[in-house]
């Protein structure tokens, strides 16, 4: 690594750390105001108010390290412009882009870790946090137990099943009170395979307590019993624990229409896609608006820079809180061209990957631009 890159980096880890750092302690404080009083009311300690800020720092990470790293290039690249320092770079023979590749270095690794994190610490985090509201609740004895689903309906439409289940318990796997029947026969139930419980052992659905029924000829007779079993195999049936847990997330989101953010991790999406190949115009939107936001969300950390380079050489002349002002205006414009882009696909008017990606094209455009008016 040149001697340069060392002192640009240099220059920029110690603002973005002081940034990112604020940022989390002030995104913390003022949802710490607004969440107190519930806290109260579900009597939380101090220990369970750390317990969950912790659960949820992966969230609140994922929303602020875009913001810290703007407002620290913006910084360092103003003091730089102020000192002279980018005139004498340049005038060294170094091209603007040059300069900028540590820059876009941190950009692509702050990237990947924010998809990591958006991936898989998020997800858990959010369930853990909901665990430690629930915390010191007096124990209702009806209430469904953790990770417990009732009245459950899971269906495959990749191979023509459906299962409908009394309870399920998504950590273990393990079902009760259920029946599976095939849904491409017109409405009927050519057959139905009942089981008092289910679990999936070494990849094979064992089933306990069975009664296959089987229609007849007579669509005025009831079904008839073919086979009454303690203990069946089923290998053809290849549903797996993470396809039915993902039709879980997928369905409860569905049912919020929620489009304020890609809220769904990449993994449950396609698990839900594979299970259902063919589907309906407004879910295969809404799904694939998803998708494409959850892919996008993490380059945001690149267009930052592609964004903050151009601009921040030309502010030597500028004081911090232009800079400040500035982060926030290109902030609060990039979360307004997201919010509407995913409303706008999710609800299919416009299609998902331009829905997704359309503020990362925005404004890489305009710092491309910027960068090419740049002397």
């Amino acid at each position: 690594m040149r001697l340069l890159d060392r002192y640009l980096l240099r220059e920029l880890l110690i603002p973005l750390g002081y940034c990112l750092g604020g940022f989390l302690l002030f995104w913390i404080t003022s949802d710490l105001f607004v969440t107190l009083e519930d806290f109260r009311k579900k009597a939380l300690g101090a220990r369970d108010i750390v317990d969950y800020y912790l659960a949820v720092l992966p969230e609140f990470l994922v929303l602020v390290l875009p913001i810290a790293l703007l407002l620290a290039l913006l910084y360092a690249l103003t003091n730089h412009a102020r000192h002279q320092e980018i005139t004498a770079i340049r005038a060294a023979g170094i091209s603007l882009w040059r300069l900028a590749l540590p820059y876009f270095g941190v950009g692509l690794l702050l990237s990947g870790i924010l998809f990591l994190v958006n991936e898989w610490l998020v997800p858990p985090g959010e369930e853990k946090a909901q665990e430690i509201l629930k915390r010191h609740q007096p124990f209702d004895p009806n209430a469904p137990g953790r990770n417990e689903h009732r009245n459950l309906y899971f269906e495959n439409t990749r191979d023509g099943r459906r299962w409908r289940i009394g309870v399920y318990h998504s950590e273990t796997g393990e079902m009760s009170g259920l029946g599976v029947y095939p849904t491409e026969s017109g409405g009927a139930r050519p057959w139905e395979l009942r089981a008092e419980r289910a679990r999936r052992i070494e990849g094979v659905w064992t089933f306990y307590n069975v009664l296959v029924l089987q229609e007849t000829a007579d669509p005025t007779a009831p079904p008839v019993p073919t086979l009454r079993t303690n203990l069946l195999a089923v290998p053809e049936f290849q549903e797996t624990l993470e396809e039915i847990n993902s039709e879980i997330k997928i369905r409860e989101s569905m049912t919020l229409r929620a489009a304020k953010k890609a809220d769904v991790p990449i993994r449950d999406l396609l698990n839900y896609l594979r299970l259902h190949p063919r589907l309906s115009r407004a879910d295969w939107y809404w799904l694939y608006t998803k998708l494409d936001g959850r892919l996008a969300a993490p380059w945001t950390c690149v267009v930052v820079v592609l964004v903050a380079v151009p601009f921040g050489v030309v502010g030597g002349r500028r004081n911090v809180y232009v800079g400040v002002a500035s982060s926030i205006l290109i902030c609060f414009s990039y979360f307004v061209l997201q919010q509407i882009g995913l409303a706008l696909g999710t609800s299919g008017r416009i299609e998902p990957w331009l829905a997704a990606w359309f503020p990362n094209l925005f404004f890489s455009l305009i710092g491309f631009w910027l960068a090419i008016r740049v002397r």
